[in-house]
């Protein structure tokens, strides 16, 4: 089972928009160097709702030819449309990914009975491993934890990533699944406690700019050690919280710029950092020691 600090690794891109994928086999490279635990390509980090089709299969085939099997790929795949998810996770298993994940269908808010008709469908289809994402801050969507449960049930359907936030969705899943169905934190800031109460690992953001620090937390959080994770995670703790002061990937790809690692490419709508946010975002780089 996949576990630890897999990182939502961001999309480099050219000052013109176009995908930078130099930069994007060195950010593989310097990820596992750093002891990163899983790469996951073209999720929310990876710009994925900017990205086209053949784009989207081209970063997918970029990671797994780079990592080339010393970490797990999990290739984001999901959509809106249920075809459209079936045919990305489709493609994701022909270029090689070890598994997907699958966020909410966004916008259209399906029922309750819609979102596990969706999922079915798509692990109905594709033999190979599926995550789901719940993220109802960004989708207008929320997978219920019965929805979750039912879902569970599906062979190819084998964990969850929560970027609810809230501990007691994740804890009330972590007692009712089961065992073999894992539960990734989706937002740093409440990862480590998850991890504590039983949680696999985290789909992290801050991750891209901390790798080792997060692969360190993870793995004393996953082993129980509460008072050294403790300690790691206080030094990540400023990263968790402005890594979101405009909309991820905004601050992320900022840092990473500022770190030398990418260029500042980024795709409207989004935009580059916000000049009143620059110092904030120095500052809470430096308990971390990344710049």
């Amino acid at each position: 089972m996949m576990q630890g600090s897999l990182v939502a690794i961001v999309t480099p891109m050219f000052e013109d928009g176009r995908l930078d994928i130099p930069s994007l086999n060195a950010l593989i490279d310097f990820h596992i160097d750093q002891g990163t635990d899983g790469i996951v390509i073209v999720g929310t980090t990876g710009e994925s709702p900017t990205v086209d089709f053949d784009e989207h299969c081209l970063l997918i085939k970029t990671a797994v030819s780079r990592v080339n099997g010393r970490v797990p790929v999990i290739a984001g795949t999901g959509a809106n449309s249920t075809k459209e998810a079936i045919n990305l996770t489709q493609k994701a298993k022909e270029l090689g990914a070890d598994a997907c994940l699958l966020v909410a269908p966004y916008y259209n808010k399906p029922t309750q009975e819609g979102l596990y008709q969706h999922f079915k469908a798509v692990a109905d289809a594709v033999n190979i491993p599926q995550i789901l994402y719940n993220v109802p801050g960004r989708t207008g969507c929320d997978i219920s934890n019965d929805t979750v449960l039912r879902l569970a049930a599906h062979p190819n359907i084998v964990g969850i990533k929560d970027a609810t936030g809230g501990i007691e969705r994740g804890t009330d899943l972590l007692l009712r699944a089961p065992q073999d169905f894992a539960v990734y934190g989706g937002d740093d800031a409440t990862a480590m406690a998850l991890m504590l109460l039983g949680g696999k690992g985290v789909i992290s953001v801050t991750a891209n700019v901390a790798p080792k620090l997060m692969h360190e937390m993870c793995a004393l959080a996953i082993a129980g050690d509460v008072m050294a994770a403790r300690a790691i995670n206080a030094k990540l703790f400023a990263l968790h919280q402005k890594l979101f002061i405009e909309a991820n990937p905004i601050p992320v790809k900022w840092v990473l710029a500022e770190m030398g690692l990418i260029k500042t490419g980024i795709r409207l709508p989004m935009m580059s950092l916000s000049a009143q946010y620059h110092e904030a975002l120095r500052n809470a780089c430096v308990p971390a020691e990344i710049l």
